[in-house]
């Protein structure tokens, strides 16, 4: 069974930036599409970035476009999401996914 593990999320500063990492095990990552999603409390999930399992491929939500880039290096089984230019509005709880599974959230807080 395919497990994800999220790390990195923390208090940052408005402008600043911060790396998310999730962790898999159970399978090896080659084989997956991987995202990430982000939750307010109370709000609709919303998909902001994934990475393809076959070409690299990405795609972004239009709200972090060109701030945000996820990777990924197969070698360590492990997906980035790399934050930048951070914003008040980018605070959540930010979850990998791929299909069915999903971990269990690192939490994201953007605030001076």
């Amino acid at each position: 069974q395919l497990q994800l593990v999220e790390s990195g999320g923390e208090l940052v500063q408005p402008g600043g930036s911060l790396r998310l990492s999730c962790k898999a095990s159970g399978y090896t990552l080659d084989y997956y599409a991987i995202g990430w999603f982000r939750q307010v409390p109370g709000k609709e999930r919303e998909d902001v970035a994934c990475i393809t399992s076959t070409d690299g491929g990405t795609h972004y939500a239009d709200s972090v476009k060109g701030r945000f880039t996820i990777s990924r290096d197969n070698a360590k089984n492990t997906v980035y999401l790399q934050m930048n230019s951070l914003k008040p509005e980018d605070t959540a709880d930010y979850y990998c996914f791929s299909g069915q599974s999903q971990g269990q959230g690192t939490q994201v807080t953007v605030s001076s």
